[in-house]
């Protein structure tokens, strides 16, 4: 029997793991996202799909801690300087969000017809997105460090914190219970918690960490670092707050410490795979039964909660003076239920404030517009234009006359223009990035808008009259645009091109363009030339072997625009051993198959 106990947990186990090894990279590959791959894994081997799991509940307990994980490391990016300059988005942009959206979300509850108390408690718990599915998309979009993003990590702390208060409310709603003075004890409570870990982490990790490196144990340090994220997680439920805040505020307690980076290394294997199984397991709660015989109120419910939230989302946005994109951006990753509201709503059916239906049925719309968000951020991104900058401060191109027209003014245009400049030539300027042009301002620039691929824009800049047009744009296929258009337009003016690699440089030649480099070369020659020197090799005998390497690189240039990317390879240099044969060949090798197109800038 022991044995067919553990076949049968080894089972399961293979099948979380199966599930979201199949079903991520797949819906990573349809452009879906992770998190939308997870749900539906889980919903495949729930109780309503395979049926290898009765009780995802106990799945998700322990899931839980994938988020608590989560929460650590972004505390260990947080320093406390850095916390203290977003408490104005902590508690002025969050707070307002979750006020007006948790005063919206009450009066469509009590629209459909629930008790007041009933309509708030439903009302803010789906006020509380779920901070697992936020991060995880601001992380695969790679904006957890923008200013958006952070704006985000704001609002989702404040909705964290918002969860003590709450349940606190819930105690004093709760019908048959007449001591309202616990509310408020379990609040003090919450608060001397949070302050216990406070002065627990500021003059009793770093000391145990330190004498934990003495002992040059890896393993101990990883335990040591579990047990600071769980044993913060622990402290906090203790003290009836959310486990998450409670690693949170251990991070930030250890961002400054000089074990940072080891304990994040230490823990982001474990945050990995405990916070895809805590999707997983979000997938596997979704109750099919609830929804077969409840659809329309659900959907009705999930359409109801999700567009109020994001109006009220959307308002908050503006009067903090958000663009219209980043307010809609914003509506996109919030306007969902989460992992918080499976909590409140679990204390409001314990507490008699829910029934079992209610509770079913809000869970699963808090469910249901969590895997409708990845949906929502992969529409906006197909589907809603770019917004255009503003041009304020800005100066089109116009009626400009230089004697040389630069068409780019990023890291490679800036460092162009210095020769130029020091010589006394006349020098225009265009650029599309707005921001770039505003800071350019600031060192002296006068760099004016213009789009560059536009034969009018050119006109406008003075290409006619200028002698030398330097394209100077990081894209490849927009310098090929602006190539064949001045070609075309502007004939007698010499073109100086940045390429991107080697395909474009032989693009260019090809092309006729008067001047091209590989954005990277010169670089990377005075890289390994640096390098040289910095091995002992006399200055001579390092510019020689130098020049040997610009003459074979030259020399190979010419042959592969000739002929192909795979001619004048035996000038290369290259440090793979030749073995010998232990006979000669008869015959000379041949290449069989496909040919890679891109071979990086070989």
């Amino acid at each position: 029997m022991a044995v067919e106990g553990v076949t049968g947990d080894l089972i399961k186990v293979v099948s979380l793991l199966g599930a979201g090894v199949v079903a991520v990279p797949l819906f990573k590959r349809l452009g879906l996202g992770s998190v939308l791959g997870y749900f539906t894994a889980g919903l495949a081997i729930g109780p309503y799909g395979l049926g290898l799991f009765s009780h995802p509940a106990s799945v998700l307990h322990v899931a839980e801690f994938g988020v608590v994980m989560f929460l650590f490391i972004i505390g260990l990016e947080m320093q406390p300087s850095r916390l203290w300059n977003l408490r104005r988005e902590i508690f002025g942009l969050g707070a307002a969000q979750v006020t007006l959206c948790g005063a919206l979300l009450t009066g469509v509850g009590y629209a459909y017809g629930l008790p007041l108390p009933a309509a708030f408690i439903a009302g803010m718990g789906f006020v509380l997105s779920s901070t697992a599915v936020v991060m995880q998309m601001l992380n695969e979009r790679g904006e957890t460090s923008t200013p958006q993003g952070q704006q985000a990590v704001s609002i989702l702390l404040l909705e964290d914190l918002a969860i003590v208060p709450l349940l606190a409310v819930v105690a004093l709603l709760a019908p048959f219970k007449g001591d309202t003075g616990s509310g408020w004890l379990s609040f003090g409570i919450g608060v001397a918690s949070v302050g216990g870990l406070v002065l627990a982490g500021r003059y009793l990790l770093n000391p145990m960490f330190r004498l934990l490196a003495l002992a040059h144990a890896r393993e101990v340090m990883t335990a040591a670092a579990l047990l600071v994220v769980l044993g913060a997680a622990l402290a906090m439920q203790l003290g009836g707050l959310s486990m998450a805040m409670g690693a949170f505020l251990a991070g930030v307690l250890l961002s400054e410490s000089s074990f940072r980076h080891q304990l994040e290394a230490d823990i982001e294997p474990f945050r990995g795979i405990l916070l895809g199984l805590f999707f997983l397991a979000v997938g596997m709660s979704l109750d099919l039964g609830v929804i077969a015989a409840q659809w329309r109120l659900i959907a009705l419910a999930v359409l109801a909660f999700m567009s109020v939230k994001a109006l009220g989302i959307f308002i908050v946005a503006k009067l903090f003076r958000s663009r219209t994109r980043e307010a809609v951006t914003r509506v996109a990753l919030f306007s969902q239920g989460g992992e918080f509201a499976f909590v409140l709503y679990g204390a409001a059916l314990a507490a008699g404030i829910f029934d079992g239906q209610v509770n079913a049925i809000a869970s699963a719309t808090v469910i249901i517009s969590m895997a409708l968000t990845p949906l929502l951020a992969i529409a906006l991104d197909r589907f809603m234009p770019p917004e255009e900058a503003s041009l304020d401060g800005v100066e089109l191109a116009e009626g400009l006359n230089g004697r040389v027209l630069i068409i780019g003014f990023g890291r490679f245009g800036q460092v162009a223009s210095q020769a130029l400049l020091a010589r006394g030539f006349s020098v225009s300027i265009i650029e599309v990035d707005v921001e770039l042009i505003k800071a350019a301002a600031d060192f002296g620039f006068k760099v004016h808008y213009g789009d560059g691929t536009r034969a009018e824009i050119l006109h406008a800049s003075g290409a006619e009259r200028a002698e030398a047009i330097l394209v100077c744009v990081e894209d490849r296929n927009t310098a090929d645009r602006i190539v064949a258009v001045s070609q075309e337009a502007f004939p007698h003016a010499k073109l100086f091109v940045r390429a991107f690699d080697r395909g474009h440089s032989m693009d260019l030649i090809r092309a006729g363009v008067e001047y091209q480099i590989r954005e990277t070369f010169e670089s990377a020659m005075a890289f390994g030339t640096a390098v040289l020197l910095g091995m002992g090799v006399p200055q001579d005998e390092a510019v020689e072997i130098a020049e040997d390497v610009r003459r074979r690189d030259a020399e190979r240039l010419d042959l592969q625009v000739a002929s192909d990317i795979y001619a004048g390879v035996n000038l290369i240099r290259g440090n793979a051993p030749i073995p010998a044969p232990l006979t000669k060949p008869k015959a000379a090798g041949r290449v069989h198959g496909n040919v890679p197109d891109d071979v990086g800038d070989f």
